[in-house]
Parts: C-alpha cells; sequence; structure tokens
C-alpha cells in the first residue's frame, strides 16, 4: 500500500470542495468523491453533485469509504513527514514571491495561501493546516499577494460566484441581496469560459503575429529584390561610364599625339637646317683663317699663287628663302571633340543596347518547332531546333494548323502575357523570316506579312536586303550582315524586338503593338534557290551577355 501511495499525487485525495485532503470520504451514486460534512453542507442547499451537476430527486445515503480513507491518512501522514523533512531545505522569499506572513526577521516563502485567514504560509507555519481538524476545512491555494482582494467588501465572504449580468465576482450573500435575479455562476464555470475566449483571442493574436511576420518576409523579399536590381543597374552603369570614360581617355591620348606629332615633325625640320648651316658657317670660318692668314704673307710670289683659290667663297646655300614656320593647330581640338562625339555616340548606344540585350536575354525560353503548323515543302530536324526548305514536297495528312501557301512553321510554345525571348542563327542564308504570329493568322491563304494581318516580322531576302515588314515594309540599313538574331516580345507592352547578337545592335522595334491572342514565334527559312539557300534556321541556346 506504501509503494502504491507514492505514485499517487496530492490532487488525487484532495475534496473538490474545501480543496483539503479527504476527511471521512464519501463516495456519491455518480461516483465522485468528498468530505462527508463537505458534501452534506453542500447538499443542504442544492442536491446535486458539485462537480459533475447531476440532480438528485433523493437525498443519497452516504456512507465513509474505507478504502479512500486509509488511503488518505496515508497520504496526509507522508505529505507531513515530507514537510516535516524538508522544513530545513525551505528557500527565503526572493522579489516577486509571496512570503510567509507568519515568519518574523527573515521572511521564507509562502507554500499556501489561506482564503479563510487570509493568510499566506510557508511550509513550518503551514502545519497546523495540515494536522489540525479545524484548520484542515480553511481552503488553500496556491500563493498569492493581496488575499483581501479576494473577500467581497460588503459581506466579508470569499468572491465564489460571478455575475454575468453585471459582469463582477460576488459572493453567495450577494446573490440574496444586490444580484438576486441576476444570471450568477460559479467562479469555476465563468473561468472555463473566459478561458476559452483568451484561447481564441490568443489564437487570433497569433494569427496577426504569423500574418505580420509574413509580411515583414515580404517586405524584406522586396527589398532584397530591389538590391539585386538596383546592384545589377549599378553594375550596367559602371560598365557603360568606364567603356565610355576609357573612350574619352583614348581621344585625349590620341589629340596629345597628334599635336607632340607635329611639334615633332617641326623641330627635326629645324634640327636639320640648323645642323647644315653649323656645316657652312664650320667651311666659311676655315676660310677667313686661311685668308687672314694670306693676307699677312710678305711673299709677292706666293700670295699671288694662293689669291686665286683663296677668294673664291665655298660652296654654300642661298637661306634667303628657308624658314621654319610652326605648325598649325587651328581646329585640331575641335575635330578631335567631333571625332570624339561621334565615337562616343556609337560606343554608347552599343554599350546601352549590351545592358539592354542582357536584361532581355532573362527571358529566354525553350522554343521547340511544331510540326502540325510546317510548311509540306519544309523539313524539321527530330529535336524541333532546325528548320530548312527541303528538296520535295511531303505527303502528310491535312492539318487546320498547317500553313498551305508560304513555307513557314510556328513553334509549339504559345504566349498570352509576360515576356520571351529566343535566338536563331541565320547563317549561311540568303533568305530568312522571324518573328511572331497571332493564333489566327491565316494559314491556306497567301497573305502579306504586316501586323494588321497578324505577324510581326523581319527578313533577309535577296542575301543583302534586310525588312522590316511593318506595312508598308520598311528598308533596313545595317552596317554588318547577322549570323545570329535574338527575338524579345513584351506582351503587355506591345513590344516586338530584333537584336544582332554579334554586334550587340538593335536591329529593329516593333512598338505600341496591341495583342489580343495567343503569340507564336513564327519561322521561316525561305525558298530553297537551287540549293543556294539550303542553310537552316536552328533556335540556338541563349548565351548570356557578360
Amino acid at each position: 500500500m506504501s509503494a502504491a501511495s507514492c505514485l499517487l499525487t496530492e490532487d488525487q485525495f484532495l475534496c473538490s470542495i474545501c480543496l483539503d485532503v479527504f476527511t471521512d470520504p464519501v463516495t456519491t451514486p455518480c461516483g465522485h468523491n468528498f468530505c462527508k460534512t463537505c458534501i452534506t453542507e453542500h447538499w443542504d442547499i442544492n442536491v446535486q453533485c458539485p462537480n459533475c451537476k447531476e440532480v438528485f430527486n433523493t437525498r443519497p445515503e452516504l456512507r465513509v469509504n474505507t478504502f479512500i480513507s486509509e488511503m488518505a491518512a496515508q497520504f496526509r501522514q507522508s505529505a507531513q513527514q515530507k514537510a516535516s523533512s524538508s522544513s530545513s531545505e525551505q528557500q527565503v522569499s526572493k522579489p516577486g514571491e509571496v512570503p510567509c506572513d507568519v515568519c518574523t526577521g527573515t521572511k521564507l516563502k509562502a507554500l499556501k495561501s489561506c482564503l479563510v485567514c487570509l493568510a499566506s504560509y510557508c511550509e513550518t507555519h503551514l502545519e497546523p493546516h495540515l494536522t489540525m481538524s479545524g484548520l484542515k476545512r480553511h481552503q488553500l491555494i496556491d500563493p498569492v499577494e493581496n488575499l483581501e482582494g479576494r473577500m467581497c467588501t460588503k459581506h466579508d465572504k470569499m468572491l465564489e460566484l460571478f455575475c454575468k449580468t453585471d459582469q463582477m465576482c460576488v459572493c453567495v450573500f450577494c446573490t440574496i441581496s444586490d444580484h438576486k435575479t441576476h444570471d450568477v455562476v460559479p467562479l469555476k464555470e465563468e473561468y472555463e469560459v473566459k478561458k476559452a475566449k483568451l484561447g481564441k483571442t490568443e489564437a487570433e493574436i497569433q494569427q496577426m503575429i504569423q500574418r505580420r511576420q509574413l509580411k515583414i518576409q515580404e517586405i524584406k523579399s522586396s527589398v532584397e529584390l530591389s538590391k539585386e536590381g538596383a546592384d545589377r543597374e549599378i553594375a550596367d552603369g559602371v560598365q557603360v561610364f568606364t567603356a565610355l570614360k576609357e573612350s574619352v581617355e583614348r581621344s585625349q591620348a590620341e589629340l596629345i599625339d597628334t599635336i607632340k606629332e607635329k611639334q615633332r615633325k617641326t623641330e627635326k625640320q629645324a634640327e636639320g637646317f640648323i645642323k647644315e648651316l653649323e656645316q657652312e658657317i664650320s667651311e666659311l670660318k676655315k676660310r677667313s683663317t686661311e685668308v687672314e692668314q694670306l693676307s699677312r704673307s710678305e711673299d709677292h710670289l706666293h700670295l699671288l699663287q694662293s689669291f686665286l683659290s683663296l677668294n673664291a667663297a665655298p660652296p654654300t646655300k642661298d637661306w634667303t628663302d628657308f624658314s621654319v614656320h610652326p605648325p598649325s593647330y587651328e581646329g585640331t581640338v575641335v575635330r578631335a571633340v567631333a571625332q570624339l562625339e561621334e565615337t562616343f555616340n556609337k560606343q554608347m548606344n552599343k554599350l546601352l543596347t549590351e545592358v539592354k540585350l542582357k536584361k532581355v536575354q532573362q527571358y529566354a525560353v525553350d522554343v521547340t518547332l511544331d510540326p502540325d503548323t510546317a510548311h509540306l515543302d519544309l523539313t524539321l530536324s527530330d529535336d524541333g531546333k532546325q528548320v530548312k526548305h527541303g528538296d520535295a514536297r511531303k505527303n502528310l495528312p491535312k492539318s487546320p494548323k498547317r500553313f498551305s501557301h508560304f513555307p513557314c512553321v510556328l513553334a509549339k510554345q504559345s504566349f498570352s502575357s509576360g515576356r520571351f525571348y529566343y535566338e536563331v542563327q541565320v547563317k549561311g542564308k540568303t533568305d530568312w523570316y522571324l518573328g511572331v504570329a497571332r493564333e489566327s493568322i491565316n494559314r491556306k491563304e497567301k497573305i502579306i506579312l504586316t501586323p494588321q494581318n497578324g505577324c510581326w516580322t523581319i527578313c533577309l531576302r535577296n542575301e543583302n536586303e534586310y525588312e522590316a515588314r511593318a506595312g508598308p515594309t520598311f528598308r533596313l540599313s545595317l552596317k554588318s550582315q547577322p549570323q545570329k538574331v535574338g527575338v524579345f516580345m513584351d506582351y503587355e507592352e506591345g513590344l516586338v524586338s530584333f537584336y544582332d547578337l554579334d554586334s550587340a545592335a538593335l536591329i529593329y522595334s516593333f512598338t505600341g503593338c496591341s495583342f489580343t491572342e495567343k503569340l507564336y514565334a513564327y519561322f521561316s527559312p525561305g525558298p530553297h534557290h537551287d540549293g543556294k539557300n539550303s542553310a537552316p534556321l536552328i533556335i540556338s541556346p541563349v548565351n548570356h551577355t557578360e
């Protein structure tokens, strides 16, 4: 029995009316246990179970449950021994803890508060409430401060009921006076109601917290995306301005070299003149010395014999019309600036196009050709990435999707919103057509490829004639023949653009378009031309511009 009781807790031996260990425990017909005196006094007011609220029409006859009585006695003895053995280990009350009201000097931590005595007790001073029959009936609770606040100020009785009408705690006597006709329930019942409401409120608060945490994550993600976009823009800007700065520095260096080269030529010419003049001066000084020496001679024969050879001046150049003219720098800086402006504009346009191309390549999609739309003269590769004009017409079943007049084919993928981009190799071809077409384009009759007829394309004709089929046709002037073309479309913006990927140049843009249907990538390798245009159009994987 002793070993078994050790597994039981204090709550199992407490009467739910007096909240103390059972004294003469009895069992009601509904199976609940109470102190005999507690349930008897309770039934003097209302013959129903305090726990399950079962009403008894006839007041049951109660007898002491000897088994529970013995178990309660053993538990009480065990609790007293435990309290006695641990009394030396009691803790001193700390700030925020309820102190014992009986302790003098050092206040120990309270173990229980008594709602009858309106005082809190440490383990030592609580012992009378556990052993003395008169005090054992008092209601003990976990230690709390301000016990007076639990008492009705008007009737000096414990607040154990709740008036739902006035939303306030009341005592038993309040129910027969000020709150006589009000809706009054036990504190525990209203406690459960309020606790449930608090639980619901807590759940709502947690949901609000969670929604706000998600919003914080959303905002942080937006900031991160913004930062990434800003970093990309800064990198692109630095790239553009660095290239332009280098271009300006190169032009400045070329201007300085040009001016210095003119100065070097002037200095070289002057050095040549000076060298000749110094040589002649040297010869003339030598002749002057000889003439001076001869003029001092008193030998008549020698002077006469030498006179003829010394009288003639040594061979010299007539320097009258020779001069060194400083080079003219007039217009040098102006011409350099004009050339820089031209180079600057070309370089800037190229860099801006490279930046734009880099951005549109982010919308690259995987495009494959749809054989059900291919003209019978066309041959498609097994992977759907290449198309060329075949040598012979194919014999295939009729299809409402197939083009019957012009040798062209659409992609399988359709787009009705957003942006998409793909690249096509056109190397080695003399004719080709590329662009996008709406789903309802006429596939059975001859039509002119224009936006009005649902097709936005550019083309190469007769080897070197590039055109935008804008209705009317617009002749394109390209500085180089594209080997690979990038096609970009923005559905909402109404934009279709074509890029020469080798020169990173914009070929042409259709702007202000109105798209209302599904759009498909459009391809035509052009006529065969007896093998001159046999190279295929090839849908290439996108190599992102660095």
